[in-house]
């Protein structure tokens, strides 16, 4: 499924139709064409400050925005990579801490798809050079890139010699790509996912994860120890202490000394700033002190992920006092996510959901199955999707989220309103509330 792109700036659009013109117009995963691309550009990916690299099926973006909260909060000048965009194509590039501007995207577009010519180079790979040849030529102290797919052949994986790299929570996604039969690879799935992802790990880099399973730790040590690298891994080398809606975060060298109150919801978010502290505790270079990390951790936002949306057009069509919660959950490790954070809360929950052809509708119906009031499919627009028929016999169609808001009758008092199933969905959901990514 290929990534979608429309601006309001013609400029900007004009490139991105010529993107979508030129490019295979679907995900493509190898390294070779990206070094073609960037040497042509002269190797941008040479010239990068301080990098933190982010792989994880789930949460990397996550905690890309709590690295760059708490980096920007000790008074560092940040940059950041991320996809996919929500609203906007300019969320995906952040240069100094400011999305950038149109005219910039506009112009760095148009010389990478110049350099691009002759390469079928696809969409992500287009993307990511533009990415890494502004932040080559625009003063910063720290970069921060989240992998796109996988890890060892992601487009991303140019980057030679990143300071950190970190791994978020691990699940089976993008079985087409990541499970495609390869001589050498571990033959359990889980197993091979970590050890795609852990194909970031570089010589000379500091590593981060989480704790898995033993069978997964095992692979992603084996890999960085190939590379003379050891891990600094949830559980025997730190560790997230939550306290209700706060955390300690402690390690035997040097714990985080406040309590820490995340703005993000949810006790995976408490794991995805922990790791996020874990990679700034084993980067070289400066650190942010102990008050950046507390005020990088509650101000730190990443829309779409469990969300509580405002007012606005949306959430103007329910009753009000409605709690209306959005998240981008399309596969079981984030179903999971939704499961746990929904757990212990009386209220029955109204779904709108709306998944992509490849993605399976289970994930999220089956963990959610004995709390759901009523489930309520819609497209998700300019992409091949699932119809109420793939969710059970109790599921209607709608044509559009706000035709499915209008239908539901949801008792403030006693049930809440859940949109999940597609980042892109999520997209089009804060666009239509007006509540756009800053």
């Amino acid at each position: 499924m290929p990534d979608h792109a429309h601006s309001s700036d013609p400029a900007v659009q004009a490139q991105l139709d010529r993107l979508a013109a030129l490019s295979p117009g679907r995900d493509v995963l190898g390294l070779e064409r990206i070094a073609t691309l960037c040497d042509r550009l002269d190797n941008p990916q040479d010239r990068l400050p301080r990098v933190f690299h982010v792989a994880g099926t789930n949460g990397k973006g996550s905690t890309c925005a709590f690295l760059r909260a708490m980096l920007e909060a000790s008074g560092r000048r940040v940059h950041a990579y991320t996809s996919p965009h929500l609203v906007r194509f300019n969320e995906r590039i952040r240069l100094a801490g400011m999305l950038i501007d149109d005219a910039q995207l506009a112009a760095l577009l148009a010389e990478v798809l110049d350099g691009a010519e002759g390469l079928q180079a696809s969409f992500f790979e287009v993307t990511t050079a533009a990415a890494l040849l502004a932040f080559a030529r625009t003063p910063a102290d720290d970069c921060i890139i989240e992998v796109g797919l996988g890890g060892r052949l992601d487009a991303t994986n140019i980057i030679p010699a990143p300071a950190v790299c970190g791994i978020a929570s691990l699940g089976i996604d993008h079985e087409a790509f990541l499970l495609a039969p390869e001589a050498g690879t571990p033959a359990d799935p889980l197993e091979r996912i970590a050890w795609e992802k852990a194909g970031i790990f570089k010589r000379g880099a500091a590593l981060a994860t989480l704790a898995y399973p033993d069978a997964v730790t095992r692979v992603i040590a084996d890999q960085a120890r190939a590379v003379g690298g050891t891990l600094f891994r949830e559980g025997d080398g730190w560790s997230v202490e939550p306290e209700g809606n706060a955390f300690r975060w402690r390690s035997a060298a040097a714990s985080v000394a406040p309590l820490l109150h995340p703005r993000m919801t949810g006790p995976h978010q408490m794991r995805n700033a922990g790791l996020a502290i874990a990679m700034l505790r084993i980067a070289p270079g400066p650190l942010p002190g102990d008050d950046a990390v507390a005020r990088g951790t509650a101000s730190a936002f990443w829309p779409g992920r469990l969300h509580r949306l405002g007012p606005g057009p949306l959430t103007a069509l329910l009753l009000p006092g409605t709690e209306a919660w959005l998240d981008g959950a399309h596969n079981a490790d984030a179903g999971l996510a939704l499961a746990r954070h929904f757990e212990g809360d009386g209220r029955r929950l109204h779904l709108v959901t709306g998944m992509l052809a490849n993605k399976a509708p289970a994930a999220i119906i089956a963990l959610l199955a004995n709390r759901l009031a009523s489930v309520t499919v819609v497209p998700v627009p300019g992409h091949e999707h699932h119809g109420a028929a793939a969710f059970g016999p109790q599921a209607r169609q709608a044509a559009s989220v706000e035709e499915a808001i209008g239908a539901l009758s949801v008792d403030p008092a006693r049930e809440m309103l859940l949109i999940a199933g597609s980042l892109y969905l999520a997209g089009e959901v804060l666009s239509a509330n007006r509540e756009p990514p800053e």
